[in-house]
């Protein structure tokens, strides 16, 4: 039996539209102070006893030590680990976290928290503030968010941030689907695959990210 889907009332559509509103100058107002940031991006089902849970507390000390902000999505996994790394060196810890039914708590390591009813006012506040992406292992959630950065970096809504993935064994199936299916069939080109860099550890995507800035301002 299918179940029937409530309609809406107009005069309801018409509120969810301020409250979306207020959702982003929130959020904007809390991120515009915070300065130079970098997201993290991971799966939420990563233990603390896990390889990449301790790279990504590595990137998240790095980052701080260095004086970017740390903006993950607030939850466990990787996101609690960059934060952890962030906070504790003192940094500025970011969790723009999202109110689902059963899940997730902000994890305890936030010391800025940002709460969102709305998946796409989340994702715009991931990449409106950033100045760089460091992605690990993750879920489709981390696949929808990958392949949004390289998209956007693509079509230059953002400046070309470097966008890092960490862990080559992981993505190297993806990208070789890329290259034999996506570019093969003319939905790709070759240079799209400069969008994005591999590396081996949370060090060499900091690394990655810090050579990108320093290399800017040399252009400038």
């Amino acid at each position: 039996m299918k179940s029937k889907q409530r309609k809406i009332p107009l005069h309801e559509e018409a509120w969810r539209i301020f409250r979306i509103m207020a959702e982003f100058v929130d959020g904007f107002e809390v991120l515009a102070e915070k300065g130079k940031a970098v997201t993290v991006w991971g799966s939420s089902r990563v233990l603390p006893t896990d390889r990449w849970y301790r790279e990504a507390v590595v990137v998240g000390r790095l980052l701080a030590e260095q004086g970017y902000a740390v903006i993950t999505g607030g939850g466990p996994g990787i996101m609690e680990a960059a934060n952890r790394g962030a906070a504790e060196a003192g940094g500025i810890s970011i969790g723009i976290n999202i109110e689902l039914p059963t899940e997730q708590q902000m994890n305890r390591y936030v010391n800025t928290p940002i709460s969102c009813r709305y998946f796409f006012t989340r994702k715009v506040m991931f990449v409106k503030y950033t100045r760089g992406f460091i992605i690990f292992p993750g879920g489709f959630g981390t696949l929808d968010e990958f392949t949004e950065a390289i998209t956007l970096v693509q079509t230059r809504r953002v400046p070309r941030f470097p966008v890092i993935l960490v862990d080559g064994t992981y993505w190297k199936g993806l990208v070789s689907w890329m290259q034999t299916v996506l570019m093969n069939r003319g939905y790709i080109s070759l240079e799209d695959f400069s969008f994005f860099r591999i590396v081996s550890s949370g060090e060499e995507a900091v690394k990655a990210i810090r050579e990108y800035h320093v290399s800017l301002r040399r252009r400038r």
